[in-house]
């Protein structure tokens, strides 16, 4: 017989449905704030870095001296990848879309751990921290190889983010480079129960271990829903052209019902916060760089959709810049989810950890709309 509720609830998507309970962070949609740890997000993006941020993920409290160090130095002793993780990368980094190498990447690293079998609490916090310390490596490596260029030489004096942006742009970054940088792996870090995160927490739930979270998570992650819309948001961006082509063009999708990436949210209907603060850098980055058409392109872009659909909730959201940020300093499109990818490991990891502390295995239900008669079984032969 189907399952059965005896107060049959549906949600498509599990929209609204309250999956688990977590000290990490909230977003509150109607307000337009997200909060990691009791700290607003602008805060954190103005005064704290990447590290920091980590720490109070995972730990939750901020560090003080000692204990930043500590973990600052823990994430770079364990940043270095061996050599067979790097002929992987280069096997197979020049023709794979860089998500499907970095997914692949990380479950090989797990398949040759040896703490992957059934590991104790203290297993999956080592795991889940090598995991942070080692995605920056991972990804700067594989916007090399697809590039078609060298892997760059580890720099373990450089900080979280500088160390990322070298080991991808073979350079080091300027100080307006590392700053939109680390600010943006800090927005990206953690934004409650999305689809990336819940894979990674319900692949835990099973007791499995965390490099199959994360290597869940990232096949999530890789979708054009998730995280793969801020390439489709440059995308449009560039279809659009020019700020005099805003009008026409958006007006157009809009009539005819098509999808306008980078706009919209599941819980915003404000203005996106991450939006807000990435909007800054883009102008001052796309500046710099000799790309202000794009900026002011994707303002009037703004403008339009904000005039006619704001006032059903539809603003921008952290897709719509981020991805005209990266391509701005260097980076192709196909490596943006990756670097999101970067910045959530640490979310990943924090309420992967939460939640198998307490566990419960995640067996949600589905409502039978199929037929209730029963049906006989009829021969193949007597089939019409």
């Amino acid at each position: 017989m189907p399952e059965t509720n005896d107060k049959p609830e549906f949600s498509r998507g599990l929209e609204g449905v309250i999956a688990a309970e977590t000290k990490i962070g909230y977003v509150d949609g109607q307000a337009g704030r997200l909060v990691y740890r009791g700290y607003e997000i602008s805060e954190l993006a103005g005064k704290s870095n990447y590290e920091e941020v980590s720490y109070l993920l995972v730990n939750g409290h901020l560090p003080n001296e000692k204990e930043y160090r500590d973990y600052d130095r823990k994430l770079k002793e364990l940043r270095t990848l061996k050599p067979d993780t790097y002929s992987l990368i280069k096997e197979i980094g020049k023709s794979a879309h860089p998500m499907s190498t970095l997914r692949t990447v990380v479950s090989y690293i797990g398949a040759k751990d040896s703490r992957t079998v059934e590991p104790n609490l203290d297993e999956q916090h080592d795991l889940g921290i090598e995991l942070i310390a080692k995605m920056p490596t991972i990804v700067g490596a594989i916007n090399r190889v697809y590039r078609g260029e060298e892997i760059v030489k580890p720099d373990h004096d450089l900080t979280y983010s500088d160390f990322f942006f070298h080991q991808a742009m073979g350079r080091k970054p300027s100080d307006v480079e590392s700053k939109m940088l680390d600010t943006a792996l800090i927005l990206h870090a953690d934004h409650g129960m999305n689809a990336s995160t819940f894979a990674c927490m319900l692949t835990i739930s099973t007791l499995s271990d965390m490099y199959s979270a994360v290597t869940s998570a990232i096949s999530a992650l890789k979708g054009p829903l998730h995280g793969g819309a801020n390439e489709r948001a440059l995308a449009l961006i560039e279809k659009v052209g020019s700020p005099e082509n805003a009008d026409k063009v958006i007006g157009k999708m809009i009539e005819n019902k098509e999808k306008i990436m980078g706009f919209g949210h599941r819980v915003y209907k404000v203005y996106d916060p991450r939006a807000k603060i990435l909007k800054e850098y883009a102008h001052e980055v796309t500046s710099m760089n000799g790309k202000e058409e794009l900026f002011h392109t994707a303002n009037k872009i703004e403008e339009v959709m904000i005039s006619k659909l704001g006032n059903k909730g539809i603003f921008p959201n952290v897709d719509f810049y981020s991805g005209m940020l990266y391509s701005s300093i260097g980076f192709s499109r196909e490596v943006f989810t990756p670097i999101f990818a970067v910045g959530r490991i640490s979310g990943w990891v924090a309420r992967s950890l939460e939640y198998v502390r307490e566990n419960r295995l995640f067996r949600p239900k589905a409502l039978y709309s199929g037929t209730k008669e029963l049906l006989k079984y009829v021969p193949i032969n007597e089939r019409d």
